[in-house]
């Protein structure tokens, strides 16, 4: 019995040691652990902040998708500030404001490492209308600047879609290289300062597109009298309002107007009360006043006067 004492002690002493020194082992296998791992992050810091990991220039954005706008055009859209880090770069957040600003319809976002750049894919919005902002051109700011207008409302520079002007006149005089594009850039033209009309613009575009009467020009320069030029003459609607909906309509109806009247003898047609359609005539020479028709009512329920 005592002997197995005199083991027992000894044993637990050792046993005791053992511990100790697994504990302390274990102890300096944590902080080079701890160690290793803070050094591996510092590493990875300074590796990321690194000049090689900048988006430093527009150049490093590559865009794909874009069929109208120019890459510099679509580059000018995306909201980022140069140098900026790769990892900074949320590119969800940047479709979403490329969304949200011009002419883009849709917009991903991807980061490459290798080498550190971005790809921009979009699907545009197609130009409707040539937006000019007064009938006397001037250019001395972005704001009296020619441009092209979406359905939206969105605007970019006449000089954003020089590219596929030029590629479609390669086209037009012969060119065999290329696809020829699906759409071709519009001719209708839209004169007024754009705030005047931006916000009323989406909703008149869409009952001006469902017209069967050509419009060639929209004059906004007045905001009292919206007048169109169209196929079958000029028209004055008057302020933009609820009504105006209403007076495309009944300028469609009018599409046959023509067929009872020669256009070059319309001054102008007045839809300003679109139940109430007027269509005036030139103003007649003195000597043949005593010669004037009396008002009268075309087919189309429009009644003819003079001026």
């Amino acid at each position: 019995m005592a002997s197995f004492g005199a083991v027992s002690q000894t044993e637990l002493g050792r046993r005791r040691q053992e511990l100790r020194r697994l504990r302390r082992d274990r102890l300096v296998a944590v902080v080079w652990q701890t160690v290793a791992v803070s050094a591996m992050t510092s590493f990875l810091l300074w590796w990321i902040s690194q000049p090689a990991w900048l988006i430093a220039r527009s150049e490093q954005v590559k865009v794909e998708g874009n069929q109208w706008l120019s890459d510099k055009a679509v580059r000018s859209l995306v909201p980022l500030s140069y140098p900026q880090s790769l990892w900074g770069i949320q590119p969800q957040a940047l479709a979403e404001k490329l969304e949200s600003t011009g002419p883009i319809a849709k917009a991903k976002v991807t980061r490459n490492l290798f080498p550190p750049s971005l790809t921009v894919e979009v699907a545009e919005r197609l130009p409707v209308a040539v937006a000019q902002p007064s009938a006397v051109l001037r250019t001395n700011s972005d704001k009296e600047k020619v441009g092209w207008l979406d359905a939206r409302g969105g605007w970019m520079p006449s000089e954003s879609y020089t590219a596929v002007r030029s590629s479609n006149n390669a086209i037009v005089q012969g060119s065999t290289e290329g696809t020829q594009p699906q759409h071709s850039l519009p001719s209708l033209k839209v004169i007024g300062p754009l705030e005047q009309y931006r916000a009323f613009w989406p909703k008149f575009y869409q009952g001006l597109s469902g017209l069967t009467v050509k419009v060639f020009e929209i004059d906004w320069q007045d905001p009292n009298n919206l007048i169109l030029k169209t196929e079958i003459g000029t028209v004055h609607l008057g302020p933009y309002s609820s009504k105006t909906a209403s007076q495309l309509k009944v300028l469609d109806r009018m599409r046959q107007l023509p067929k009872q009247l020669d256009s070059s003898k319309i001054a102008y047609i007045d839809l300003k009360n679109p139940a109430a359609p007027i269509v005036h005539l030139p103003e007649l020479p003195p000597s043949s006043e005593s010669s004037t028709p009396a008002p009268t009512r075309l087919q189309n329920g429009a009644s003819v006067k003079e001026r």
